[in-house]
């Protein structure tokens, strides 16, 4: 018989938003939910990335790779590595809570070394993890407490006596342990661990290099570092941001063009949603629009493309309005095609909150539309999350658009 031949045509529909429908679908077999993909980096998506299990296991997650503070930083100065911590933490956010270890295997990961110990008292710590004596690991199930064990040992083999353990997080060690192990590839340990915690969903890094973040202000400041950005570490910036780039050396001067490997660029094309949501502005959203390529992978998905602006404080966002937000976000996407796309294939609508809260006024929504973008306005407060977005409100109208 003759093989059948498959077409596809463009269909236009209307969308309730939310859909009870379509969210009741999505509850009942989130194995079949659909393939949401979102840009971001940082713990802004936590709480959301925790509710999302319970719409779909398909949710795609691209993390910036760059964070140059906390043990991320004495980790990627030691061994030149990609940033593990953030993907550590949305591998956790997305596990199923209830397959049993998975407990353990939380208060593990997210356990940090006493920042009072001596170097020999942390390290004799790790050894005692490594042989299993170890209270904390003594509590996690096999396989995973003999794979968590080797890529301890992977690690502490690597690492020079005097290493700095002081705060640092075990989760991101162990991570670290399976990058050597793996010849310095950290996507066969995200999925190893992804699959032993039973994450639903998958992660990845928008690339696997040792990369910086580098920050120019308007006020002629240069920031070396994803840390010196966020206003966590060091003070806030007090100037806008006038332009980002990514450098491969951490003094930061040679502007560096990362390309977007294909096997990342087929989860964009694939991806049913493609959101750019809240979070850090520039350090955890527009980093990962800055690889070359995301633009073109972005502009070939056939699916809607969202933004969802930040409803509480962004020190990156100073001197930002709502349209600024959004012509940056297509400035960044259209300098990452390899060719001249049309807009509205990189952004089309803005999600916004229309509650009592909201951030963006009238005025703004309406500069953003006269730029072709549509403003989605929704009630995504709710009491309970007063200030902030209700995750499952979120959730609820990425659903019914996808």
């Amino acid at each position: 018989m003759p093989e059948k031949t498959t077409k596809k045509i463009v269909l236009t529909r209307t969308v309730t938003l939310p859909d009870p429908v379509k969210t009741a679908m999505c509850r009942k077999s989130p194995e079949l939910g659909p393939r949401i993909l979102f840009f971001s980096g940082g713990s802004a998506l936590r709480r959301l990335s925790e509710k999302l299990v319970d719409y779909t296991h398909n949710s795609i997650h691209l993390i910036t790779p760059f964070d140059s503070g906390g043990s991320s930083a004495v980790l990627r100065k030691a061994f030149r590595m990609p940033a593990v911590g953030d993907i550590r933490n949305r591998i956790m956010a997305l596990a199923d809570r209830s397959v049993k270890g998975n407990p353990e295997i939380f208060e593990l990961f997210a356990h940090r070394l006493s920042k009072t110990d001596s170097i020999e008292e942390l390290r004799a710590r790790l050894e005692a993890m490594v042989r299993g004596t170890d209270p904390m690991i003594k509590r996690v199930s096999d396989p995973m407490r003999k794979i968590i064990r080797s890529h301890l040992g992977f690690f502490m083999d690597r690492s020079p006596k005097d290493f700095d353990l002081r705060g640092a997080s075990v989760g991101n060690l162990i991570l670290t342990g399976g990058y050597f192990n793996y010849r310095r590839q950290i996507d066969p340990v995200i999925y190893l661990f992804s699959r032993l915690v039973e994450a639903r969903g998958v992660v990845r890094p928008i690339i696997n290099a040792d990369m910086h973040l580098v920050t120019e202000l308007q006020d002629g400041t240069r920031l070396v570092g994803q840390h010196l950005l966020t206003g966590k570490e060091v003070p806030p910036i007090a100037s806008p941001v006038k332009e980002v780039h990514l450098a491969d050396d951490p003094a930061g001067f040679i502007p560096v063009e990362a390309r977007l490997k294909d096997k990342v660029a087929a989860r964009i094309k694939n991806a049913d949603l493609i959101c750019y949501p809240m979070g850090s502005f520039y350090s955890s959203l527009v980093a990962n629009l800055l690889v070359k390529g995301v633009g073109d992978a972005v502009a070939a998905a056939d699916c809607p493309r969202v933004y969802i602006p930040n409803q509480g404080h962004d020190p990156e966002e100073f001197g930002m309005e709502l349209v600024d937000k959004v012509e940056t976000l297509l400035g960044c996407l259209g300098k990452s095609c390899t060719s001249s796309v049309e807009r509205r294939r990189l952004l089309q609508f803005v999600l916004v909150d229309s509650s009592r809260d909201a951030k963006a006024g009238p005025s703004e929504i309406a500069k953003v539309r006269r730029m072709g973008v549509e403003v989605i306005e929704a009630e995504l407060v709710s009491e309970k999350s007063r200030p902030y977005l209700d995750p499952r409100r979120v959730i609820e109208h990425l659903v019914a658009l996808a």
